[in-house]
């Protein structure tokens, strides 16, 4: 009766109020054969100590727990700082829901404010929204939004490059959106946007081009060539980033002309979580702001010259101007947020460009270890951050080798991208130890 609220004085007390002697008499309904089978066979209670070495014996029968992992393609393993969970775990942070009456809510319109401001600066922006639910449903707000903007012009190219799974969100939201036309635009032989293909096919019917940076097999797009081809014909450049951390070693995009720049934050002290949550970046330029979908945090002072903090820009469909409505997404992953805020504010600048640092150097190093050999050659001539695509004969069947001993190595990716071939998606972070690549060179050897 531990972990039950009601006493048996308790329960007496109610059944006298029902009117019955005990409480089978209230399933008496229910026939004898039925109840027979939703009997529970639970095992007796034991003590925390005793739960716990039960829970950890059946966490370590996952294989995952056990494997060196190299596998990114959109989520990817990163430390995260201890006071990331404390500050998490505060009951003002953890239990409260989206702010419907702001003025009794500073605190947290004041996290969702910061959290603006960081991804602005991360992003190259000057405002951003108060997150979307992920990269992937941030991307496809932003072709909407784009379609908002150039409102008479009715095709989205969408580079190759966008993380499928991306792509496939886009697809689904402009679907029924009206006569949408969406076009592939192909890669080029060195892994990036095809600027070629893109010159000939941008027109006056366009309304934005969308490509990752760096795109889903690492490569760092040229958003200045594309930028530049985009804008020539008043075509919107979108960006999509899967891996923020890039962002402290590479220029943001909106320093190279991006109009919206999204992203998936997981990275920023978030863990995997066998997927999810995460949570949608969304940054654009001030010209563009009312067509922002979300929620925007403002900040204001009030009549005594005290500074405070405000929901505006709110059109959501749940409001009093649900007809002006920018987006059916009626929230955000406060709490991810949240996470995201602590993280880049205990990091702050130079160590985020220190973190960035060390991935590039530390996945450049496994790609040249594994290329030294001679059986694997990388894939692209691009630019890479902390993930690149390594092809060789026998790709498939080494990936299966590998993972039955104990090492998960990247993605292959005929499946996504069947004129690859024989080709894997590796990713190197912080997290790998000069070790964990030891056994990465010998299991693909």
């Amino acid at each position: 009766m531990r972990f039950l609220p009601h006493t048996r004085d308790d329960i007496r007390a109610m059944l006298e109020v029902v009117g019955v002697d005990d409480i089978a008499a209230l399933f008496a309904d229910v026939p004898e054969e039925l109840r027979a089978q939703a009997t529970l066979q639970l095992a007796p209670g034991i003590s925390e100590p005793e739960l716990w070495a039960r829970l950890e014996e059946l966490a370590l029968r996952n294989r995952g727990a056990k494997e060196l992992c190299f596998l990114g393609a959109g989520a990817y393993p990163h430390f995260s700082p201890a006071v990331v969970d404390q500050v998490l775990h505060r009951a003002e942070f953890y239990s409260a829901y989206t702010p419907y009456q702001p003025e009794v809510s500073q605190g947290t319109l004041q996290a969702i404010f910061e959290f603006q401001s960081l991804v602005a600066m991360l992003l190259g922006m000057e405002v951003a929204n108060a997150s979307m639910y992920d990269g992937a449903s941030a991307t496809a707000e932003a072709v909407l939004m784009a379609l908002r903007i150039r409102s008479k012009r009715t095709r989205i190219i969408l580079s190759r490059g966008v993380h499928p799974q991306y792509r496939e969100v886009v697809r689904t939201y402009v679907t029924g959106a009206g006569q949408i036309e969406l076009i592939e635009a192909p890669l080029a032989a060195d892994g990036r946007t095809d600027c070629d293909w893109l010159s000939r096919h941008l027109d006056d019917n366009t309304a934005a081009v969308v490509v990752g940076y760096p795109n889903f097999l690492g490569a760092v797009e040229d958003l200045d060539t594309i930028a530049a081809l985009a804008h020539h014909r008043d075509v919107l450049l979108l960006t999509a980033t899967e891996e923020p951390i890039a962002l402290g070693l590479l220029q943001p995009p909106g320093s190279h002309g991006a109009d919206i720049a999204v992203a998936e934050g997981q990275s920023l002290g978030v863990p995997l979580s066998y997927g999810g949550p995460g949570v949608g970046l969304f940054a654009t330029r001030n010209e563009f702001i009312r067509m922002m979908p979300g929620r925007l945090v403002g900040e204001a002072m009030d009549g005594d010259g005290r500074r405070g903090y405000v929901l505006t820009l709110a059109t959501r469909e749940q409001h009093i101007r649900r007809e002006k409505a920018t987006s059916n997404i009626c929230t955000n992953h406060g709490l991810i947020a949240l996470a995201v805020t602590v993280y880049l504010s205990v990091v702050g600048k130079a160590g985020f460009r220190e973190l960035a640092i060390a991935n590039a150097a530390a996945a450049h190093r496994a790609a040249s270890r594994l290329t030294a050999a001679g059986r694997w050659r990388l894939g692209f001539a691009a630019p890479f951050f902390n993930e690149f695509v390594v092809t060789g004969s026998r790709a498939e069947e080494t990936w299966h080798a590998a993972r039955a001993s104990g090492v998960l190595a990247g993605l292959p990716l005929r499946q996504l991208y069947p004129e690859l071939g024989d080709a894997l998606l590796l990713c190197v972070t912080e997290m790998h130890s000069d070790a964990a690549v030891d056994r990465l060179v010998e299991v693909l050897g």
